[in-house]
Parts: C-alpha cells; structure tokens; sequence
C-alpha cells in the first residue's frame, strides 16, 4: 500500500507478471528503481537471469504504457 495516499487498500491494484528480455543486472536495478517512482506503483520484484517481472500497480495512477516506457528507455523488450 501507497504510504502517501494509502492507493491499493481497496484492492483496486493490478498485478501483473511478465518477461523482460535484455536486463543485466544493473538495467534491473535500474528499473526496478524507476518503476518504483512512478506514481501507485507498489511492489517491482525483477529476476535479472531470467527476465521474469513482477508489477504491482495502481492504474488510476499509472498507465500501463507508462510502465512500459520504463523498458522501451533501457532498450529492453517487456512480453506483456
């Protein structure tokens, strides 16, 4: 849950698994850091060896197209 607007209490998140081809593991780092920045993200969970991706999200806060801006900018291609 969101500390600042308490976003995912009604359990109006999305939760979504996926896999990202190309992560070493700084770009992992990298964007495990810049998804958590994104406004009603609430969990990232990145398995840099095999590109599995786990999002935890509040979409009236962030669109899933800005989630995969993230990717697209580290030159990484999310599986959605």
């Amino acid at each position: 849950m969101c500390k600042e607007c308490g976003c995912g209490e009604a359990n109006g998140n999305t939760r979504m698994q996926f896999t990202v081809h190309g992560y070493t593991e700084d770009s992992a780092k990298e964007c495990e850091k810049a998804l958590l920045g994104l406004p009603g993200v609430m969990y990232v969970h990145i398995h840099a060896h095999d590109g599995e991706t786990t999002v935890d999200y509040a979409p009236s806060k962030t669109k899933l197209k800005d989630i995969l801006k993230v990717f697209e900018e580290r030159s990484l291609e999310a599986d959605i």
